[in-house]
């Protein structure tokens, strides 16, 4: 190229000798972040579906232990263990349940901090160690009284207190139960299955 013809060229060609190569290879590597950024942001979003779509279509046991191994470190990982847990209970593998309560008990998703709480009283219930079963049931009333789950909680008390073998002890607290929900007729109508069905007990 003949510079005297085109001295315009000149600091250009000053500029890319001095600074242009640099600078592209600066603008290359800002390109390459930003397309990594954007790459990681998706893969991230794709995470984040996936794991969406296994808390609402794991069904199985199998399934949702699958997708809690494979979710373990996103923010639905609580909502597949309490799925799995409950999962468990329902196929009466109640060890395995509590240990999935006793584990979500430390680090519940937000809002659903009650549920280990009652699960893990509900195993202890199922695996027929009745006074700790009371106990936690128990302990969860006194530390929530205004919880949703509290008058499952007190009813799973009387169940103990009556398995244990204090069936007396369990009426009582139903009667006093029957009068705190006389205006509530669905909460009236489970404290008279849960008595109906003390009342049965050998």
């Amino acid at each position: 190229m003949d510079l005297k013809k085109n001295p315009e060229l000149i600091p250009l060609i000053e500029w890319w000798e001095k600074d242009g190569k640099s600078t592209v290879i600066m603008l290359l590597v800002a390109a390459i972040a930003v397309g990594g950024w954007y790459g990681w942001k998706a893969h991230r979003a794709s995470v984040k579906a996936a794991a969406a779509d296994a808390v609402a279509n794991a069904y199985t046991t199998a399934e949702l232990e699958e997708a809690a191994a494979k979710f373990a470190g996103q923010p639905v990982a609580g909502a597949l263990k309490i799925r799995l847990a409950k999962s468990y209970y329902d196929a009466g593998k109640y060890q395995e349940a509590l240990g999935c309560y006793e584990a979500l008990a430390k680090d519940a998703p937000d809002g659903f901090a009650d549920i280990p709480a009652v699960g893990r009283a509900q195993c202890l219930e199922a695996l027929k160690k009745f006074a700790e079963a009371t106990k936690a049931f128990d302990d969860f009333v006194k530390a929530n009284p205004d919880s949703y789950l509290a008058l499952t909680a007190k009813l799973g008390a009387a169940r103990s207190l009556a398995q244990g073998g204090d069936k007396k002890a369990a009426l009582q607290r139903l009667e006093t139960l029957k009068k705190d929900v006389k205006d509530d007729e669905l909460a009236k109508a489970r404290v008279e299955a849960t008595e109906t069905a003390i009342k049965r007990l050998k």
